[in-house]
């Protein structure tokens, strides 16, 4: 006979849970401190090392982070170490290298089927798409199609996305209160089309790097798809597996 007894989850999992639904009513901000490990035990009724445990699940999973000797404080794009914390490129040369963002166009659509999948709306309803252009000094490198819900991004322009000096993702955090906390990715090899490569500098036809990506922000919702083509003749993607 089936076992038809609830699974119950970990304490320190359920203070987990109730603090990203904290996070996600807004109750303390991006880049803000959250209180004490000792003041959420006394909320919460439970240890402090419960909540400690929580605590560093969310710190591992780059929600929150702490600060020796200050605290911890809500995790946020405009921290330069996250800022682009999902681009896996690396320079073949060495160093991190820091991507420049070139909006080409931003314009609105109607969701179809791929992009109402991905981003759980209803086909047909409005989308906004966004083309740009990363490049690493001066070397074009990627060309991104960003697909993102029309009625979470109200108001963006390719005005707004070319004035703004941050990463794409610092942008959604400040103009439209929404904070990318995970996502998932597709890779695959394609062949370089003849826009995108005139958009890259390489010749038709060349190996790329296809990276489909769906980011989520609380409540393991998807906020954004896109689809980057990448040229590696300089550059490699690094994922660190642990």
């Amino acid at each position: 006979m089936a076992n038809l007894s609830p699974t119950f989850s970990p304490l320190y999992q359920q203070i987990k849970s109730l603090i990203l639904q904290a996070l996600e009513a807004g109750e303390w901000a991006p880049g803000q401190a959250i209180p004490s490990e000792q003041d959420l035990a006394v909320r919460f009724g439970v240890s402090q090392g419960t909540v400690r445990k929580a605590v560093d699940e969310l710190s591992a999973e780059n929600i929150l982070l702490r600060r020796q000797g200050k605290g911890t404080f809500v995790a946020s794009h405009h921290d330069p170490r996250a800022s682009f914390r999902f681009l896996r490129l690396v320079p073949l040369a060495g160093g991190a290298g820091q991507p420049k963002s070139f909006p080409l166009e931003c314009w609105r659509a109607r969701a179809g089927q791929e992009a109402s999948k991905n981003l759980h709306v209803a086909l047909g309803s409005p989308i906004i798409i966004i083309r740009r252009l990363l490049k690493f000094d001066v070397k074009p490198v990627v060309v991104d199609e960003i697909y993102l819900p029309g009625e979470m991004f109200q108001g963006l322009t390719l005005e707004i996305l070319q004035e703004w000096e941050g990463s794409l993702y610092s942008l959604f955090e400040t103009r439209f209160g929404l904070r990318m906390i995970r996502a998932s990715e597709r890779i695959r090899a394609v062949a370089a089309e003849r826009q995108v490569a005139e958009l890259l500098g390489v010749a038709e036809y060349t190996p790329l790097l296809s990276v489909e990506r769906v980011a989520y922000t609380y409540g393991d919702k998807p906020v954004e798809w896109r689809r980057g083509l990448y040229s590696t003749a300089e550059h490699f993607y690094l994922n660190e597996l642990s």
